[in-house]
């Protein structure tokens, strides 16, 4: 494809329910430094502002645990995506936890407000919480509702305060539309997700299916379906991969996902889509790392391979 490259780096975590993903863009680095790779090498990194200071005080909204602040850092990454994008650059984001996805997507779509936007969503998770339906009030499992501009009130379990539902009122862009929104691997939802899965007609390729049609005729109906759309943004979360074969260092893993191996033909496959317009890696948690480093090990391999693809 012949891109311009900017890695941005996103260690926010306010949106996790376990602590350490803030430091996941830094150990992919450390992994990068250990084996010598030249991934980095004379590539300026963009660092987003954090505010995982807030990470110290009381939780005011059980439901949206943080919100105040992921409105904040929704912000930070948005102008940081559009900066990227304005210079004509490929924004390859490597983030903390992924409720912050939802501000990426802000920043593509008021970058080009009038194109149509494809998201390929990789993922153990559907992350299509609300705060009227989240069992745990953490925003990684909401950014994909953000969005979809969605309440998913037919679910509702939560009663919400006045402030918190301003809050949540202000990060919902309503930027995708269900029928451009693709899963690959989410292998573990709730109820109130189901409903929407189903209600929305959003496909889920399972493990499974990957694997029954292949990789190529996955490709080929991933570039079918995206074709229809102006740019396509590609989210990625480690735990979309099998901890058996990398590690547990992610905030949520789930038995039984992609290999390391799968993983990266899919996002070499897609990175030759000419639409694809920003990728994004993100819920590296060395802190839970039991190889010590080697989800991000992992998640160094994935980057070296798409950014080898993307320079085409």
């Amino acid at each position: 494809m012949n891109k311009q490259i900017q890695f941005i780096f996103n260690p926010s975590e306010l949106g996790a329910g376990t602590r350490g993903a803030s430091l996941g863009p830094d150990a992919i680095l450390t992994a990068a430094r250990n084996k010598h790779s030249k991934l980095f090498h004379n590539r300026n990194i963009s660092y987003v502002k954090d505010l995982n200071n807030l990470l110290d005080q009381p939780i005011k909204s059980s439901f949206a645990k943080n919100i105040s602040g992921v409105i904040e850092v929704f912000d930070n990454i948005s102008k940081e995506v559009q900066l990227s994008l304005s210079k004509n650059e490929f924004p390859l984001i490597v983030a903390g936890d992924h409720g912050s996805a939802g501000g990426t997507i802000q920043g593509i779509t008021k970058c080009f407000p009038n194109k149509k936007l494809g998201v390929l969503w990789i993922d153990a998770h559907a992350d299509l919480h609300t705060p009227y339906t989240t069992p745990s009030g953490n925003i990684h499992g909401m950014p994909l509702a953000t969005a979809l501009g969605i309440d998913n009130l037919e679910c509702k379990k939560n009663d919400l305060d006045s402030e918190t539902k301003n809050h949540w009122d202000k990060l919902k862009s309503g930027a995708v539309n269900p029928e451009n929104l693709v899963f690959i691997a989410v292998r573990d939802t709730e109820e109130q997700e189901d409903y929407l899965l189903k209600n929305k007609e959003i496909k889920n390729y399972t493990v499974n299916e990957v694997r029954e049609i292949g990789i190529e005729n996955l490709l080929n109906k991933l570039h079918d379906k995206f074709s229809q759309v102006d740019l396509l943004y590609v989210s990625f979360d480690v735990d979309s991969m099998d901890p058996k074969l990398t590690s547990h260092g992610t905030g949520t893993p789930v038995p039984n996902g992609l290999s390391p191996v799968e993983a990266k033909q899919i996002l070499t496959g897609v990175c030759k889509f000419k639409n694809l317009i920003a990728l994004e890696l993100v819920e590296v948690n060395p802190c839970l790392d039991e190889h010590k480093n080697k989800m991000a090990e992992t998640a160094l391999e994935l980057l070296e391979a798409i950014t080898e693809t993307l320079e085409k």
